[in-house]
């Protein structure tokens, strides 16, 4: 059938996609023999408006040989799909989608279930969030050469919450003060100043070291650890367990330390009693109730003067002023009360003591060898290792020697400050048994019968009494 009687759109129909990225040709009301030409194909394309995408192999393919397309739709021209922009996203620099509460893993794989809680502490004007733009999309086009737009991507913006601010461009958030990220039920990011537990300090919580306040609406069980750069405040009471504080500490329902409880502040604390446990603060610790059978130190005072007002057991240390309702028992229980130096110059001194004693133990016996050194060389019976012996205990003489005077200084310029003491004293209120142990600089005073409201006070040299007014 070289001439053909109706026209080619007769045998052969093309049509498009729906999305106009693709173009079909099918061949049909065609006998065996049917041919049909590369350059009539091209034209019957055109015709129906494609002229993008066109796939010249296939259709050199049918050219060649249509009887195998005869009845199918065949691919002849595929369209450029337009590319949607991405969607402008924010990146925290913090997991603010994260509620989960897991244990740390350790790097021996073991698992602490102490550590089960991470905050999200920022400093002021750290970096919180970057938010990168949406991208513009790329256009396509389709088989009849139309361009097919593409859809830009949809901006991201902050949700700004309390105490977070941004650049001018809006393309950074920052903190404005010291505090926790927290992501809101309505997705505002905010630092929060203070972190509240809604309960007990325990394993569904685990330890917490956080830059801002700490407040415990229950208490702190044992074996646990709070630390905080602002303040603790605990409604409950503290365990068996450690609180560190830059600022105050506070404690409504007092400490039961089971000799294991350490509580630290940089500033003050506060509680209603202390038992069995190591208490210091920069400034002042007052305990409403009793101090019991612990170790106290305060930089200035310690004020135990409620309705009870008990010291019993253990050391106080203060370094200007104690005051208490009562010191001491009936039982003459051991008392320790020391003013008049900071507390910790006064531990300081303790250590350079014992450093003292053992530096003159180890010049004691490097000196014995070195006499038996002596000996020998006299007769001349040292060898060439014991040459070396010789001098490597000369050198260790000298050193011992440099730091025995280190310590010799150290101790005298802190003994100086022990006689500075003018301000330093101890008041009891009510009455002080025998058995306690007044500390004032320098100075010891034992108490051995009971006194009541009095008030010792450093004078001439000495401890000396007048009634507490």
């Amino acid at each position: 059938m070289n001439e053909r009687i109706m026209p080619l759109d007769y045998y052969i129909t093309i049509s498009l996609s729906d999305d106009k990225l693709v173009a079909y040709l099918l061949i049909s009301n065609a006998d065996e023999q049917f041919t049909v030409r590369f350059d009539q194909l091209e034209d019957l394309l055109r015709a129906n408006h494609v002229v993008h995408g066109v796939d010249t192999a296939q259709l050199a393919l049918i050219a060649a040989d249509p009887k195998p397309y005869y009845f199918q739709k065949v691919v002849v021209a595929t369209g450029t799909k337009p590319l949607d922009g991405q969607n402008g996203y924010i990146r925290y620099v913090y997991d603010l989608e994260n509620d989960s509460k897991k244990p740390l893993e350790l790097e021996d794989g073991t698992v602490n279930y102490k550590e089960v809680i991470s905050l999200n502490n920022v400093k002021k004007g750290q970096l919180i969030g970057q938010r990168f733009l949406a991208t513009e999309g790329t256009p396509g086009r389709a088989v009849t050469g139309e361009v097919l737009y593409a859809k830009s991507g949809k901006e991201a913006r902050f949700k700004i919450g309390k105490n977070v601010i941004t650049d001018a461009d809006q393309m950074a958030m920052y903190a404005a003060m010291d505090g926790m990220v927290v992501k809101t039920d309505r997705d505002k990011v905010n630092v929060f100043p203070i972190y509240e537990i809604n309960g007990n300090i325990d394993y569904n919580i685990g330890n917490i070291d956080f830059i801002g306040t700490v407040v415990v609406r229950g208490n702190v069980l044992p074996g646990f650890k709070v630390r905080a750069s602002g303040d603790i405040r605990v409604t409950g009471g503290v365990e068996a367990a450690e609180l560190e504080a830059e600022g105050s500490i506070e404690i409504s329902a007092g400490i039961v330390g089971q000799n294991k409880a350490h509580v630290k502040a940089g500033k003050s604390v506060k509680s209603s009693f202390i038992q069995d446990a190591v208490v210091e603060a920069g400034e002042d610790i007052t305990v409403s109730q009793s101090i019991m059978h612990s170790t106290i130190r305060a930089g200035r005072a310690v004020n135990c003067k409620g309705t009870k007002g008990l010291i019993v057991g253990g050391t106080v240390q203060a370094g200007e002023r104690v005051t208490a309702r009562t010191i001491g028992n009936a039982m003459a229980t051991t008392t320790a009360i020391e003013v008049g130096v900071a507390p910790v110059l006064r531990n300081e001194m303790i250590q350079l003591r014992g450093h003292l004693k053992q530096n003159m133990e180890n010049l004691e016996k490097t000196d014995k060898a070195l006499a038996l050194l002596d000996q020998l060389a006299a007769a001349g019976q040292l060898g060439a290792d014991k040459v070396a012996m010789r001098i490597k205990l000369n050198h260790t003489r000298k050193q011992a020697f440099e730091e025995q005077t280190a310590i010799k200084d150290r101790i005298l310029e802190i003994e100086k400050s022990l006689e500075e003491t003018e301000r330093a004293k101890v008041e009891v209120i009510s009455v002080i048994y025998g058995g306690a142990k007044i500390v004032i600089g320098r100075y010891t005073k034992f108490i051995k019968d009971q006194t009541s409201r009095m008030t010792f006070y450093l004078s001439d040299g000495d401890i000396a009494m007048s009634a507490y007014v």
